[in-house]
């Protein structure tokens, strides 16, 4: 059975929400309202023919959710397996990023994001809509939506 959390929504003026997470060496932040809950996934079953970036499909709660390997999307080697996935609904359709590991909720100035640096690698920056500066490392705020358009791009091509 897979354990999950709920995130609450809850936004102040002039800043966002971003639960924060970790993929490979890379700390991103996803906009609060795109995530529904975070869950750790078992019995992932394997899709024939599917693209490399789906790891499969899994039954949650009455739900079938699409688990979309967020290592293999930004272009990074496998890790050690699935520990965590952050749950989200994206045109109807249930869908688990699969990442490394689950960080916390951060509310941070709107005025404090940055545009992406121009040395940023051009996958992660599809992705990437622009980033905060924290006081060890730069959190990269993760596009849900491209990221998952990028799958119906990666298919067609």
């Amino acid at each position: 059975m897979s354990q999950h959390v709920v995130i609450k929504q809850d936004v102040s003026p002039g800043g966002s929400q971003f639960v924060t997470v970790r993929i490979g060496p890379q700390l991103f932040g996803l906009p609060i309202e795109a995530v529904q809950e975070v869950f750790v996934p078992d019995h992932i079953t394997h899709v024939p023919l599917c693209i490399p970036q789906i790891e499969g499909v899994l039954n949650l709660r009455g739900r079938i959710v699409t688990m979309v390997n967020m290592r293999r999307l930004l272009g990074l080697p496998d890790g050690g397996g699935a520990s965590m996935a952050v749950g989200i609904e994206h045109k109807g359709e249930s869908y688990g990023l699969i990442i490394d590991s689950m960080g916390e909720v951060m509310m941070l100035d709107n005025a404090s994001r940055e545009a992406n640096p121009t040395n940023l690698d051009p996958q992660w920056a599809g992705l990437a809509t622009g980033v905060h500066r924290l006081p060890s490392e730069l959190l990269l705020v993760l596009d849900v939506e491209l990221a998952l358009a990028r799958l119906t791009t990666d298919r067609a091509a």
